[in-house]
């Protein structure tokens, strides 16, 4: 097949999924845009080596933004005379277009390079679908991508559900854009090696003052909205034995709160380059009570698997240290390499097409 390459504008997903791993800066926990109490809109933009920032798009042409640097490399500006509704805008950055790397929808603009075959085939295809859902967690409206294998729509058989979760830095879209994981399930479909079943893809980030304050909102989200949503509005089998979940980075760790904190609900639990909370590890499994869980988890679980993709997976030491601890506790889990691509969507889509052939069998 004639080789073709597609390249898109550069953007540097990696260091927003593995952001959780380095040193912190102000742009962790930055809010892009803030409507302040007087209606004037707050724009931010960390870009401490730049000389220069403004903002344009469909704002008030007469009452330019003026942006002043603070000493953490953090640029500020002020927006008046903005009416309400929805208004389109980037940042120039030293006279140069930078779409807002902190805006809810970044991680849907990640480039992406397309070399040879792919993992677009010529067989049945599944649905994507965006739904949007009411967090009573959050008080929010929020998104979830949902993947319906081919005929699910003229079938009535009700089918079992796996949760994906992205990591950090990404949202619902990036599985099934960047992590290509509607069209991996669907060739798995097509050749047999994969029970049908129903992938639910939610929104692991949440706008939180803490990186780490996000893991237990999600928890509770995933339990209380999540779930009964899918549940209510798709053709499932709603029990422990047809639930499984997994999650990558960030996401691994938003699959190990829920799952350890609710064993009864999922059969099947996978831990991709992800462990305990990062240099708090001994804390964490005194807050969950690892030790005292033991027991339940290795009764509830059928399937417990950690993977990494390889000692270049920035992951891999923590992964070591959380190993150790489930050692400790006697918890039974199964260890994977699947691709030595360190901490990226190579890994993560191997691992992938690896869990989609052990679940619900």
């Amino acid at each position: 097949m004639k080789k073709m390459v597609f390249l898109l504008a550069l953007c540097a997903t990696l260091p927003l999924n593995a952001q959780w791993f380095r040193q912190p800066t102000p742009n962790d926990t930055l809010q892009s845009t803030r409507v302040l109490p007087d209606g004037k809109v707050l724009f931010q933009i960390y870009a401490p080596q730049a000389s220069s920032v403004a903002v344009t798009g469909d704002l008030p042409w007469d009452k330019p933004v003026k942006f002043d640097k603070a000493e953490n490399g953090v640029w500020k500006g002020l927006c008046e005379g903005l009416g309400d509704g929805c208004f389109r805008y980037s940042f120039l950055v030293d006279g140069v277009r930078v779409q807002d790397p902190k805006a809810p929808l970044s991680a849907e603009q990640a480039s992406v390079l397309v070399k040879g075959e792919g993992y677009v085939r010529d067989v049945p295809h599944g649905a994507l679908a965006q739904r949007w859902y009411w967090s009573r967690t959050l008080g929010c409206q929020r998104r979830m991508h949902v993947w319906t294998p081919a005929g699910y729509e003229k079938s009535s058989e009700a089918l079992p559900v796996l949760y994906l979760i992205h990591g950090g830095g990404d949202n619902d879209a990036s599985w099934p854009g960047v992590g290509a994981a509607g069209w991996i399930l669907d060739n798995l479909l097509a050749e047999g090696k994969m029970v049908p079943m129903i992938v639910v893809m939610p929104n692991g980030t949440i706008q939180t003052s803490d990186m780490m304050g996000e893991v237990p909102l999600f928890g509770q989200d995933m339990v209380t909205d999540i779930i009964p949503f899918v549940e209510a509005n798709y053709r499932v089998l709603a029990d422990q034995d047809h639930r499984a979940m997994a999650g990558l980075s960030m996401g691994g760790m938003e699959t190990i709160e829920t799952a350890f904190l609710h064993p009864e609900l999922f059969k099947y639990v996978w831990v991709l380059s992800s462990s305990f909370s990062p240099g708090r590890q001994k804390e964490y499994i005194e807050r969950i009570r690892l030790s005292e869980i033991a027991p339940t988890l290795n009764k509830n679980f059928k399937d417990l698997y950690f993977t990494q993709g390889g000692p270049a997976d920035i992951a891999y030491k923590n992964c070591q240290e959380a190993l150790g601890y489930l050692d400790a506790a006697g918890i039974k889990y199964v260890y994977l390499e699947n691709a030595q691509a360190g901490h990226s969507w190579t890994t993560w889509r191997a691992d992938l097409a690896t869990l989609a052939q052990k679940l619900f069998k």
